[in-house]
């Protein structure tokens, strides 16, 4: 569905670093930067598309996906991304916390800090009665669900969940080989990271492209987004992160996804050891009129890895059904 004019994922992106909760935030954007001043031009945008990513929450991994998605609905609406709190490497200018009374308050590298902190977002860089199309990946969907649940007067008119981490994460087959890992043993990597960290930019490169040489047809333009994570700090955020997702996403909020049932498109992996095919099986059986779908393309739950157009041509076409 995409034919972009010209350039590629990250011709037209704009970058920018913001103090979210008192933490730094990576924004990634394609299309209007402001939207504040947006809406007060003579044409403002009717729609913003946002991704929330998985973990960890690096929007560069989403470029192709977000660009794509740009392209295809003819830059008509904008697609931006927002990091989740410290998981991105701050600039030399700025610091991992901006306040660090507030960031330990409200325990914002938390899982639930990390659900304020994406509304605490919308609330100062998107018009209160702007529409939005929210797209979640693995964890981003259970903080959808939780963000429809905490802000009923947010004018969500879709939201898709792209590979739904939103109950029995720990129960899972990855999830049972990483909850010990993260809950417990996660203190054992930092040391190691650490020393990665030290090491040139341009040998952190080589180290990235070896450990993803298995996969065929790698989107190049993950690899700065993957070399940033060699960083302690970082790498500490996201694994605390993930201990709570272990910990907290159990039961499938029923109340809250009937609530919102037709606004929601889920789109389950068919070999995904984050929720297996047995959880689609379950949410269908208990939402059989919901848009509920499972892969038939043997798409991986780290679709961006390899797969970003293709998912976000897919992604494309169930809006426009809609």
């Amino acid at each position: 569905m995409c034919s972009p004019g010209s350039g590629g994922p990250g011709e037209d992106a704009s970058v920018e670093f913001v103090y979210c909760s008192g933490a730094i935030t990576e924004l990634l954007k394609y299309g209007p930067t402001d939207l504040h001043a947006a809406s007060r031009s003579p044409n403002p945008p009717k729609m913003l598309i946002l991704v929330i990513p998985g973990n960890p929450g690096v929007v560069g991994f989403y470029k192709t996906y977000m660009w794509t998605l740009y392209q295809t609905f003819i830059q008509r609406y904008p697609v931006w991304a927002v990091s989740h709190a410290g998981h991105c490497m701050p600039p030399d200018t700025y610091d991992m916390i901006e306040d660090a009374s507030v960031t330990e308050k409200e325990d914002v590298f938390g899982l639930n800090g990390q659900i304020e902190h994406k509304l605490a977002f919308l609330r100062k860089h998107v018009p209160r009665d702007m529409n939005l199309l929210l797209i979640g990946h693995s964890i981003g969907c259970y903080i959808i669900l939780e963000m429809l649940k905490r802000d009923p007067e947010l004018k969500v008119v879709k939201a898709v969940m792209l590979f739904p981490t939103i109950e029995r994460m720990a129960c899972s087959p990855q999830g049972k080989v990483m909850t010990p890992v993260l809950c417990r043993l996660r203190y054992v990597f930092y040391l190691p990271i650490f020393l990665l960290s030290l090491l040139p930019e341009r040998l952190k490169v080589s180290i990235v492209n070896l450990a993803l040489r298995n996969i065929y047809a790698v989107d190049t333009s993950i690899i700065p987004a993957t070399v940033s994570l060699i960083n302690v700090d970082c790498a500490a955020n996201g694994m605390y992160m993930g201990s709570q997702e272990m910990r907290l996403v159990v039961e499938r909020d029923n109340a809250t996804v009937r609530q919102h049932l037709s606004k929601l498109i889920f789109y389950y992996g068919a070999t995904d050891h984050w929720c297996p095919v047995q959880y689609y099986h379950d949410i269908k059986k208990d939402f059989p009129e919901g848009d509920i779908r499972l892969c038939e393309r043997g798409i991986r739950h780290a679709f961006v890895l390899d797969a970003g157009e293709e998912m976000a041509n897919m992604t494309a076409e169930w809006i426009f059904d809609n």
